[in-house]
């Protein structure tokens, strides 16, 4: 590891990584831990299918508080619009909701293509590249295929002209605007036509993704909307569980917990654990470790205290016995 400058250890030869924790790994782990020990359920996500049309309806509904990626009022706006049907409109999505596309009409017009409006390709290489994002240059990966199959650059070639197109080099652009129009000139391509395609990837390319960082994250996105479709009590448990000291979020996913016809039953000494349990396919215990001012020891001790006693009858007793500790 090394603090050194990333465009540095880049021409040094090195590889840099960026690495990312996500509490979302944390939900999902849980949640598959507790449907074994809840349901007996063994849920292996590494084959789970992914074109499950229950899945879908789940974000065409606009159910995904709590979904990787998918909660936000904007995103649930634009699932209702698009109407995902399939693992790539995920993917698209992923790479369009940032701010660079949403400040043009690209989303606009992705769902608008996918509905039917007429797509027309200037050059019929493109329309295997760029079918699966209804006509859209919306990824790194296609401005070096774009490249590589009307212009014939290699692969490190286009991988150069990717790089420069997201730095905005204007000399280095001028250069590489050259190298494309001639490159198209040897497959017979229009001098006009070339040029249009070249400034289209000059445009969408400062927007432009890297499809395999979108697919990672849709990838996690359909993970957890699986889990929300098939388990929502311990889903939702699960993702409450992991979000107790925010109460925003807390009451964003009991709300989402009303959707699905779940129950949020209130704190009881006599109940509660720590953390929020799915007590059945239609309830969910409230968690003492979300009651403001209760920490985790004092919790802790409280649930102790309690499994001394049948059931607790007597509060003035209970907080005898709870307060020692704390005197």
């Amino acid at each position: 590891m090394t603090q050194f400058d990333k465009d540095d250890i880049e021409k040094l030869g090195l590889v840099k990584f960026d690495i990312l924790g996500l509490r979302t790994l944390s939900i999902i782990k849980k949640t598959i831990e507790d449907i074994k020990n809840i349901k007996g359920d063994i849920v292996n996500l590494e084959t789970i299918s992914m074109t499950d049309e229950n899945v879908f309806k789940l974000m065409q509904n606009k159910l995904t508080t709590g979904v990787f990626q998918l909660e936000s009022p904007g995103m649930k706006r634009y699932m209702g619009q698009l109407k995902p049907d399939c693992f790539d409109d995920i993917v698209a999505l992923v790479a369009l909701y940032r701010p660079g596309p949403l400040g043009t009409n690209m989303v606009d017009d992705f769902i608008e293509n996918k509905h039917g409006k007429k797509i027309v390709y200037e050059h019929p290489h493109l329309e295997p590249i760029l079918s699966g994002t209804y006509g859209l240059i919306l990824y790194q990966e296609q401005v070096m295929e774009i490249a590589k199959t009307l212009a014939n650059y290699t692969l490190g070639e286009a991988d150069i002209l990717r790089r420069a197109m997201g730095k905005k080099k204007k000399k280095e652009m001028e250069t590489q605007r050259k190298k494309f129009i001639d490159g198209a000139k040897i497959n017979k391509i229009d001098f006009n036509i070339a040029e249009s395609i070249f400034s289209k990837m000059e445009k969408f390319a400062g927007y432009g993704f890297n499809k395999s960082h979108s697919v990672a994250y849709a990838y996690i996105s359909y993970q957890t909307a699986f889990l929300k479709t098939y388990y929502p009590s311990i889903f939702l448990a699960s993702a409450l569980s992991s979000d107790m000291d925010n109460t925003d979020k807390i009451l964003s996913l009991t709300d989402s917990s009303s959707e699905h016809g779940i129950k949020i039953i209130q704190p009881s000494i006599n109940n509660s654990e720590y953390s929020f349990v799915s007590l059945s396919d239609t309830e969910i215990i409230f968690g003492l470790g979300a009651i403001k001012g209760v920490g985790y020891n004092a919790a802790e001790h409280i649930i102790q205290e309690r499994s001394k006693m049948v059931i607790i009858k007597i509060f003035s007793i209970f907080v005898r016995g709870v307060s020692h500790p704390y005197h």
